[in-house]
Formats: C-alpha cells, sequence, structure tokens
C-alpha cells in the first residue's frame, strides 16, 4: 500500500528508509520514528505498522513510545512547529505575557494547528535555556528574552 503524506513523500518509503539506515533493531526504535516524523511531519498509523512489522516489535510499545516523547506525533502538525516554556522561570520574568501574545496571534490552544497549516502550538515543561527566558523555539531556532510585542515579528519570519 502506498500512503503519501507530505510532499508526495511515500510513506512506506520513508519507513524502509530509516528502518535499513538503522537497522531492523529495538534498539534503534527512536532514531527511526524520528526520521520518519522529521520526513513525513508527523508518524501516520501506517508507518507505526510497517516499523512494527519490520523490527518485530508490538504496535503497542511502539504507540507508547511514539505518544511519550513530544519531539514525535502521531497527528500532522503545521509547517512550523512552536515550543513555548511554561517552566516557573521562564513564567516569573514575563512568560504569561508572551503566551497571551501567541495565543492572540494564533488563535489556537495548546497541542493546536492554525487553520492554514502554518504553525502548531504546543506547550513543554523546560527548554533548558532557562537564563534567556521567557524562550520560544520555532522548529529548531531559540528565541530567548522575548518580548510581548517581539512576536509578531518573530512568527513574520516563518512566512
Amino acid at each position: 500500500m502506498t500512503v503519501a503524506v507530505k510532499n508526495g513523500k511515500d510513506a512506506m518509503q520513508v519507513v524502509r528508509t530509516a528502518v535499513v539506515h538503522h537497522g531492523a533493531t529495538r534498539d534503534e526504535l527512536i532514531p527511526i520514528l524520528t526520521d520518519i516524523n522529521h520526513e513525513l511531519g508527523y508518524i501516520p498509523h501506517e508507518a507505526v505498522d510497517e516499523v512494527s512489522r519490520l523490527i518485530g516489535m508490538p504496535k503497542s510499545q511502539l504507540y507508547s513510545v511514539a505518544s511519550f516523547y513530544d519531539m514525535l506525533s502521531l497527528k500532522p502538525r503545521g509547517r512550523h512547529v512552536i515550543k513555548f516554556c511554561e517552566n516557573a522561570p521562564c513564567h516569573v520574568v514575563g512568560g504569561r505575557q508572551v503566551w497571551q501574545a501567541l495565543h492572540d496571534a494564533l488563535h489556537v490552544k495548546p497541542g493546536e494547528t492554525t487553520p492554514d497549516g502554518r504553525f502548531t502550538l504546543l506547550t513543554t515543561s523546560c527548554i533548558g535555556v532557562c537564563a534567556v527566558g521567557p524562550v520560544v523555539v520555532i522548529d529548531d531556532d531559540v528565541h530567548g528574552n522575548v518580548e510581548p510585542e517581539q512576536v509578531a515579528e518573530i512568527l513574520a519570519r516563518y512566512e
């Protein structure tokens, strides 16, 4: 079965490529799932089925791993993933106001994707750069010391 997911890519081919690259072992599950997530934008159910078959691991265990790590997603995400730190250090230096600015600009709740498919907004407990809070991560870009009035400008960079 061919399942085109993102940019016309065949999900089964992406799975097979990831398994060949990392090896068909349970020890390589996270790198395999990470590659699939990166290539397709998420891990479709058909991909879970194929990984299960190729490495001999029950689907329930794959779903447990894929749903545990926030870097992985079992549902499609926007072209850009925004992670907002909601931990105390970011909160006390203005995180609440930055969060409100993000919410006002995007009109989505945590875990949702904007109707145009541009952004998915996620919250996380800590990004690990507390010294420059409040912190917003978009894709792999870390934006530190963010002020609410900077949110629109930051988002505009991801057209």
